[in-house]
């Protein structure tokens, strides 16, 4: 079973920058999209940012500029450096792994979850 671990999440100002980190438990980055998803209470959880097994990465409208997914295969790690942080970037953050090839910004295609880590943006 893939265990997926994120850290890095903590409360910060306007303005201010974070950087979230995933672990995966098992070697999947060679053959695994991953995608970072965040969600607040009583919505939908939307995709952040994704980056292909190759390093394509895309990114929700919202974030593009301000936000960087990174991978290291090697390493089996994830990467978001979060800048420029806004209030309504507050949110729970998972980190996600998916085999799927496309459709990667439907959430129901991801096979792996993370617990989540929690992000507030807030003075």
């Amino acid at each position: 079973q893939v265990q997926l671990v994120e850290s890095g999440g903590g409360l910060v100002q306007p303005g201010g920058s974070l950087r979230l980190s995933c672990a995966a438990s098992t070697n999947i980055f060679s053959i695994y999209s991953m995608g970072w998803y965040r969600q607040v209470p009583g919505k939908e959880r939307e995709l952040v940012a994704v980056i292909t097994v190759g390093g394509s990465a895309n990114y929700a409208h919202s974030v593009k500029g301000r936000f960087a997914i990174s991978r290291d295969n090697a390493k089996n790690t994830l990467a978001l450096q979060m800048l420029t942080l806004k209030p309504e970037d507050t949110a729970v953050y998972y980190c996600a792994a998916t085999a799927a090839y496309f459709r990667l910004d439907d959430a129901n295609r991801y096979d792996y979850w993370g617990q989540g880590t929690q992000v507030t943006v807030s003075s």
